[in-house]
């Protein structure tokens, strides 16, 4: 089980035993802005760099249709992504994530039932972490070091939960929201990403849209034109290795 640290900040903003509502990721939390939590490492959007690296990141699986066709293609191009998983689905389709572990790529924690986080326990909140925590730990022998909360919600006491359950809170550049989940078309999943390429991306996709195939078929075009750049498709993590911080950035250890 993950530890449940919570400090008197957390506790008075934990109050009446309710997290107050929750924001979506491209909004501040609480009246904090982006920068309030990216310059404390708090919250991740994306990495600024040098270097010609993007992360490819996938939700809400495993699946077993979609997920091994987006690992196929993942392989063909010498590409390396980051799964978000969900927890229920890891104990459904083992195998899946053993495969993702065994191209190389990344398992993320993203709950274990994908509930709405706006109003939520802490006891619920912390047993969604550590619940997938398990389940990835069984299924692969390891737990996952990065979170993203579904929807992207987020305020001041999930992000010191999560902290306090050691993990780091990933979300997505906000140019490179592909929205696949809604089914919006393959030709727009592509522009999405196509048009708005830049160094540090963090890309969001999902490995599991009901009865959708646009997400692979936006992937056959997007990795061979993104790699003719010059692009490297690398985990969350190793995008982290690359960073480049700004000096007016506030280092805060904790």
């Amino acid at each position: 089980m993950l530890k449940n640290k919570l400090g008197a900040a957390l506790a008075i903003a934990l109050s009446a035993s309710l997290l107050t509502p929750a924001v979506e990721a491209s909004s501040p939390a609480q009246g904090k802005e982006r920068s309030y939590y990216e310059e404390r490492g708090d919250i991740v959007w994306e990495v600024p760099m040098q270097e010609k690296y993007i992360a490819l990141t996938f939700d809400d699986g495993p699946d077993e249709h979609q997920t091994p066709k987006i690992l196929e293609l993942l392989e063909k191009y010498q590409a390396k992504a980051t799964f978000f998983v969900v927890g229920d689905r890891v104990k459904r389709f083992p195998e899946i994530v053993r495969l993702e572990q065994a191209g190389g790529h990344e398992i993320g924690n993203h709950s274990y039932h994908h509930p709405s986080f706006h109003r939520l326990t802490v006891k619920t909140l912390t047993e969604e972490m550590a619940m997938t925590q398990e389940a990835v730990l069984e299924t692969t022998g390891s737990k996952p070091v990065l979170f993203r909360p579904p929807g992207g919600y987020y305020n001041e006491a999930i992000v010191e939960l999560t902290k306090d359950n050691d993990l780091k809170m990933i979300l997505w550049s906000w140019h490179q929201d592909t929205k696949d989940w809604a089914t919006p078309g393959v030709y727009k999943i592509v522009r999405k990403v196509l048009n708005n390429a830049r160094n540090g991306d963090i890309i969001l996709m999902h490995d599991y849209v009901h009865n959708s195939t646009q997400t692979i078929e936006a992937l056959k075009v997007i990795l061979p034109e993104l790699q003719s750049r010059g692009y490297r498709f690398v985990t969350v993590s190793e995008l982290l290795t690359h960073k480049v911080t700004p000096d007016h950035h506030i280092k805060v250890n904790h």
